[in-house]
C-alpha cells in the first residue's frame, strides 16, 4: 500500500473464514529493487524511521553524503513506484475479472464511508434474495470480525479481511479472499470495502460494478466533495431515507450533484429498515445476472 495513498507498509492484513474460524495472515510490504549506475542493487521497502545518525568523522561523512544521494535517487522514483503499485494491482484485478467471468459470477465492490449502512443493506439484500440468489461475501474492516458475524446470520459464506493500518482493499487480497470462499457458479460475491471515500476508489478489484452507498445522514454534496469516488462508481445508492423528514437533506440537489459528477450513474433511494425502494435495487441486481 506504501506510497500511493499514505497506508503503512507495516500494516498486518488478516484473513478469517467465519464458517471455520480460521485465520491466515497476509505479507504486505512492497519491496523496490533499484540498480544504481555503478551496478549497486538496493531492495528496500519505504519504511523510514524519524532516527537520524550524524557523522563523526570526514570518513563517515562522505559515507552519510553518498548514502543520502542514493536515498534522493530512490525517492526521485517515487512517481513511478507508485504507478508501478497500481500497475501490478491492475494486472491481478484482471485476473480475478477473468475468473469471475469464467465462473459466470457477478462481482460488485461496495463502497461508502464508515457508517453509511452498507453492512445493514447488504444484509437485507441477501435475506430478501437468498432463494433467488447464491450469495457470498468478502468483509473488509481495519479491525473486527463484527460485521463478517452479522453477514454469517444470514446463512451466506463470508470471509473478513482486516487490513490493519491499511484504508481500502486491494485485487490480491480479494483473490485470497475468494480462493478461501470458493463461491459457486452462477452466483454473485459482494465485496464491502473499508469505509473510505478516497483511497478505494483507486484499486480496481476486479469487480463487475463499484457501487457507492451514501446515507442521508452525510451532507448531499458528498458526490461533488468525492468526485473520483463516483466518477469511477456505476451506481449510487441512496440509504436511510426513512429518516428524511427528521434531516435537512436535499435529495434532489444531491441527485443532481450526483449527475454532475457521472451522467450515467444508477441512483437507487432506499431504506433497509422499510424496505423502501429495495425493489428497484434488487430488480436491477437480478438483471445483471448473465443465464
Amino acid at each position: 500500500m506504501c506510497v500511493t495513498c499514505g497506508c503503512s507498509d507495516d500494516s498486518k492484513t488478516t484473513i478469517t473464514n467465519s464458517q471455520t474460524g480460521e485465520k491466515t495472515a497476509m505479507n504486505n510490504h512492497h519491496s523496490h529493487t533499484h540498480t544504481l549506475p555503478d551496478g549497486t542493487v538496493i531492495t528496500h521497502t519505504h519504511s523510514h524511521t524519524n532516527t537520524h545518525e550524524h557523522p563523526t568523522s570526514p570518513q563517515e561523512n562522505n559515507h552519510q553524503h553518498q548514502k543520502s544521494e542514493v536515498h534522493a535517487k530512490m525517492h526521485g522514483t517515487t512517481i513511478s513506484l507508485e504507478q508501478n503499485i497500481l500497475q501490478k494491482n491492475n494486472i491481478l484485478a484482471a485476473q480475478n475479472r477473468g475468473w469471475f467471468k469464467g465462473r459466470n459470477i457477478l462481482a460488485l465492490n461496495l463502497v461508502s464511508s464508515p457508517g453509511s449502512g452498507k453492512t445493514t443493506l447488504l444484509a437485507r439484500t441477501i435475506n430478501d434474495l437468498k432463494s433467488e440468489l447464491t450469495f457470498s461475501v468478502i468483509e473488509g474492516d481495519q479491525e473486527t470480525i463484527n460485521d463478517a458475524e452479522k453477514i454469517r446470520q444470514t446463512g451466506c459464506n463470508v470471509v473478513q479481511i482486516n487490513t490493519g493500518k491499511g484504508c481500502h482493499l486491494e485485487a490480491a487480497m480479494i483473490e485470497k479472499g475468494y480462493t478461501e470462499l470458493n463461491p459457486p457458479l452462477n452466483s454473485v460475491l459482494m465485496i464491502e470495502n473499508v469505509g473510505n471515500l478516497v483511497c478505494p476508489a483507486l484499486f480496481d478489484l476486479g469487480e463487475n460494478f463499484k457501487v457507492a452507498i451514501l446515507s442521508v445522514t452525510e451532507g448531499e454534496d458528498k458526490p461533488i466533495k468525492y468526485p473520483y469516488m463516483f466518477r469511477e462508481s456505476q451506481v449510487m445508492i441512496l440509504t436511510k431515507i426513512d429518516l428524511l423528514p427528521y434531516l435537512q437533506f436535499d435529495v434532489n440537489r444531491c441527485i443532481e450533484y450526483a449527475k454532475q459528477v457521472n451522467s450515467g450513474i444508477n441512483i437507487f433511494q432506499v431504506s433497509s429498515t422499510s424496505g423502501e425502494g429495495l425493489n428497484d435495487w434488487y430488480k436491477w441486481l437480478k438483471n445483471q445476472i448473465i443465464s
